[in-house]
């Protein structure tokens, strides 16, 4: 007997990869996991009898040859199918988290795209296998909730061309409104006023995080929805709840990043769980500690190995500026001979205003281009430390309507970062 199988707490990413895996190998029996998420739950109550799904029970009391695991390479995370270690007569792997398998895989298939599913797609389009539209509106919701809609950090151009493959055949981008919404209700709800209200806001290597320690009354869904809402809430770079369940005797800690600079399924993997780049989460077994979990994560976070990019990095020194005394017809000179649109007012190294192209053309009258350029100036200016991240600084400049913010360390000018310098880390443009 050949199955095929995926990770427990099923996803549409798991769902869509174990029935494109079955695609591919007709012969296979599909074994679903027994626990899945509320949205996949809500489909497969529609769809279920489309699905030839097997017990577990069928499959380890049989001869195994072909194991086929997708969106996971760990054993302790296929449910039931676990007992089969050391029993099957080879494992094949489709993965795309990164981690490092503990399933001496005779084949496997691990790239850094944003979704499993979309590894299976281009096999499924290599072989001319034929899709319904049933089928490529699965695969589509499998893609589009482990990249949200294309737009998570650790999408690619293979996702892309993916959604175009299945939408080529006839997939349901409407369908999917119905059931990609995860489940949000008053149990959410509260969970979420109390997050926003309880969340400790801290900077680990420039970086914004919001963390707090919920504690749980019950089982509750959308967990991860909640947290993810915190984080744009909250306009953090990264946010992290630690649900404590006394009377279970655990924790979930689950992590959101909106940066490509905090790994937060390679922090979850630390901690016996997993995920990707932009979200993750793990379940931690008789630990009722969620303070000694919080320094955990806080730990992770400090030993972040991702490449930290900062303004630092990137700003424009050393910083010419104006003084203080230097007149408006000077200026308007300097800044047009230089082609720029501000220049920052220093005092003996100290920052102390910015003058715009705008400021200069309030001095329209010749009394007044002899006025120094004190009496112009914006005195109100946003500033910030070298070690800030370039997305932050970014949300920033959107934020406060600026186009470039003077970098200050130990009270002086250092440099200045500009909506160019962003551009060239949006871009990829950095040099190697």
């Amino acid at each position: 007997m050949d199955a095929v199988t995926t990770h427990n707490s099923t996803d549409f990413d798991a769902l869509a990869s174990l029935v494109a895996c079955g695609l591919l190998h007709p012969q296979a029996k599909l074994v679903l996991p027994t626990r899945v998420n509320p949205n996949v739950k809500a489909f497969l109550s529609i769809h279920k009898d489309l699905f030839a799904f097997a017990s577990a029970k069928e499959v380890t009391g049989a001869t195994v040859e072909n194991l086929f695991v997708v969106d996971t390479n760990q054993w302790k995370r296929i449910d039931k199918l676990s007992s089969l270690k050391g029993k099957v007569g080879r494992v094949h792997v489709w993965d795309h988290h990164g981690a490092e398998t503990d399933m001496a895989p005779a084949f496997e298939c691990e790239a850094s795209v944003g979704a499993c599913t979309t590894l299976l797609v281009e096999q499924l389009k290599e072989k001319g296998a034929v899709i319904t539209p049933m089928q490529a509106t699965l695969f589509l919701a499998g893609i589009y909730e482990d990249t949200g809609n294309l737009t998570f950090p650790s999408t690619t151009s293979r996702d892309a061309y993916a959604v175009a493959y299945l939408l080529e055949h006839n997939g349901e981008l409407d369908v999917l409104e119905n059931f990609l919404r995860p489940a949000y209700g008053p149990k959410q709800k509260d969970l979420l006023n109390e997050m926003i209200g309880k969340a400790q806001r801290i900077k680990v290597n420039g970086h914004a995080i919001a963390i707090c320690q919920l504690e749980l009354a019950g089982h509750a869904f959308g967990l991860s929805l909640v947290v993810h809402m915190a984080r744009d809430i909250l306009n953090v770079d990264a946010a992290f709840a630690i649900f404590t369940e006394p009377e279970q005797k655990r924790s979930i800690v689950i992590g959101r990043s909106g940066v490509d600079s905090i790994d937060v399924g390679a922090m979850m993997r630390v901690m016996g769980g997993g995920g990707h780049p932009s979200a993750g989460s793990a379940m931690l077994k008789d630990v009722d500690n969620p303070a000694g979990v919080q320094e955990w994560v806080l730990e992770l976070l400090k030993d972040n190995r991702r490449s930290v990019v900062q303004i630092g990095d990137l700003m424009s020194f050393p910083v010419e500026s104006f003084a203080p005394e230097t007149t408006m017809e000077e200026a308007a000179q300097k800044l047009k001979d230089r082609g720029f649109s501000g220049m920052p007012v220093v005092d003996d190294g100290v920052l102390v205003g910015i003058l715009s192209i705008r400021d200069v053309e309030k001095a329209k009258s010749g009394s007044q281009k002899k006025q120094p350029v004190k009496a112009f100036m914006a005195r109100n200016i946003f500033t910030a430390p070298p070690d800030m991240s370039v997305p932050r600084a970014a949300r920033l400049m959107v934020k406060y309507d600026i186009g470039r913010i003077p970098v200050v360390e130990n009270g002086k000018l250092i440099g200045i970062f500009t909506r160019s310098d962003a551009m060239l880390y949006y871009y990829d443009l950095l040099p190697e």
